[in-house]
């Protein structure tokens, strides 16, 4: 019971908090650690080699120190309420659901500025090039966004957290960190990130789809069921397309297509074939759909915890 009331505490604070920027960021350290790593070893032969061993050392440190900060807690205060405490902390900064939603409202706000506005707001949020975006492209950027992180920022924290506690919460975090940092198929990162890419593949291969049954839940149209056996497959990433076409049925919309990444275009399929324009209504449901999975993910993680 103690788990599940740690669960909900961390939740809350997620809810009511998001993301507070002046407050040190566990995932702010990691991108450091991954940052300094990169610079110095992306360089020379065995980059392949090179960086599977930073995100192999990475991974089971961020693992080791967390068992072991909370095991200090425990040995420091023996009823449990200062491990309890820095559980209930650490769950907060491993959800991501409210900043998510507020950062894809925003893009929409700033849409309604000037197309400038909206293209400096999404690049927050993506890693492609926004300087050309359309309006269009902008708002399909934002929704794709929203619903790849459903399952990278809540669905897979939670996750691992019932498998694997608040250390195995954290390492997922470590794992996806190294992916969305080198994890790319670009010239800089093709070898260096090639492990961690596959380690983020591996960590999120069943959240992904769980992601994506969630949605058809919540929205109620279990015949979009075939509609996501479909697309989900066709992304390039294993994982991203189950919760884009998801959403793309719900929405009746498509995503996917051409991006530019660091000055690269890569090519990704379409998601859907309904290629129509997206508006503000499109986005207030997905973020509804995005909270509802959310919710039914945290019953569904607190039953788990009882078994």
């Amino acid at each position: 019971m103690q788990s599940i009331a740690i669960l909900f505490l961390g939740w809350l604070l997620d809810k009511f908090l998001g993301d507070p920027s002046s407050l040190p960021h566990p995932v702010v350290g990691f991108g450091k650690a991954i940052a300094w790593g990169e610079r110095r070893l992306n360089r020379g032969g065995h980059r392949r080699l090179k960086g599977g061993l930073l995100a192999l050392v990475l991974i089971v440190l961020t693992y080791v120190v967390t068992h072991l900060v909370l095991y200090m807690c425990a040995r420091a205060e023996p009823q449990g309420w200062l491990s309890a405490a820095v559980q209930v902390v650490l769950i907060f900064f491993c959800l991501a659901g409210t900043t998510l939603i507020r950062e894809v409202r925003m893009v929409f706000e700033a849409l309604e500025r000037s197309l400038d506005d909206g293209r400096r707001q999404v690049a927050r949020i993506v890693g492609r090039d926004t300087s050309q975006l359309s309006a269009q492209e902008i708002r399909k950027a934002a929704l794709e966004t929203l619903a790849e992180n459903l399952s990278d920022g809540v669905i897979a924290p939670l996750f691992w957290f019932v498998l694997l506690g608040v250390p195995g919460m954290m390492t997922y975090k470590m794992v996806n960190t190294l992916d969305s940092m080198i994890g790319y198929r670009t010239e800089r990162y093709r070898l260096f990130g090639t492990v961690a890419a596959r380690i983020d593949d591996v960590a999120n291969y069943v959240p992904a789809r769980l992601t994506a049954l969630l949605m058809i839940i919540v929205a109620l149209k279990p015949r979009l069921l075939r509609f996501v056996l479909r697309f989900g497959p066709q992304h390039a990433s294993p994982n991203s397309g189950w919760p884009e076409a998801a959403l793309a049925g719900i929405l009746g919309c498509q995503f996917g297509g051409p991006h530019v990444y660091f000055g690269e275009l890569i090519d990704k399929p379409f998601i859907g074939t309904t290629d129509r324009a997206l508006t503000t209504a499109d986005m207030h449901r997905a973020c509804r759909i995005n909270f509802l999975s959310e919710l039914l993910m945290l019953l569904l993680s607190a039953a788990a915890l009882c078994v």
